[in-house]
């Protein structure tokens, strides 16, 4: 069901731009354009391109209208003046991407309010891939005055001492980047420790 309205959001500004164009040159340009920005929304949602999905959707609304803005200033540079059932199609259009963006800017303040408070864990997908020969045992996520992390458990089916398997994971030193461009802020900070009996790899906030 999300999935699917995932889509429906992403084609959307296209299907609005094929009720309003006028032009063919024109037409094919912007609504190619707008397709191919659809078809990185969805990949973004799918999970196939790595990229903060609230940032790509507001991204994505903000910049689709202003595409088909500019697509119709072009053409009615070409143009005679429209007929009055295109103005009523352009109203339509002006008022469905104004919802759309409203909604998801909406949305997106909610969700910069929601991390905001700093009580959420980091997703499995936040921990490192573990290398051949290397296992998890158990995951789970661990909370502190700090914050919360997501914490795992690993051991090797080799026989790799403790600092060996550090070092197969390439954790030798923490390592922070930041998890979004516009409504997150926050670092992400990934990293591995000896506890005496084990190695605990972990990502947080």
């Amino acid at each position: 069901m999300l999935t699917a309205l995932g889509i429906l959001f992403a084609v959307a500004p296209t299907v609005v731009w094929t009720k309003i164009a006028r032009t063919s040159s024109v037409g094919f340009a912007i609504g190619g354009t707008l397709l191919a920005g659809a078809s990185l929304l969805i990949s973004v949602q799918q999970g196939w391109i790595h990229a903060p999905r609230p940032d790509a959707h507001l991204l994505f609304t903000t910049l689709a209208p202003l595409l088909i803005a500019c697509g119709a200033g072009l053409e009615g540079r070409h143009e005679n003046s429209p007929p009055p059932e295109w103005i009523a199609r352009r109203n339509g259009a002006i008022g469905f991407l104004g919802m759309q963006f409203a909604l998801t800017l909406v949305a997106g303040l909610l969700y910069a309010l929601i991390i905001s408070e700093g009580s959420d864990a980091p997703p499995s997908k936040a921990l490192p891939p573990l290398p051949p020969g290397i296992s998890m045992i158990n995951e789970g996520t661990s909370c502190g005055s700090g914050g919360c992390w997501r914490v795992a458990t690993v051991t090797s089916g080799d026989g790799l001492s403790r600092p060996e398997i550090i070092r197969e994971l390439g954790l030798q030193h923490e390592s922070c980047h930041s998890s979004g461009w516009l409504l997150d802020w926050r670092d992400l900070c990934v990293g591995a420790r000896d506890n005496g009996e084990n190695v605990t790899i972990y990502a947080g906030w």
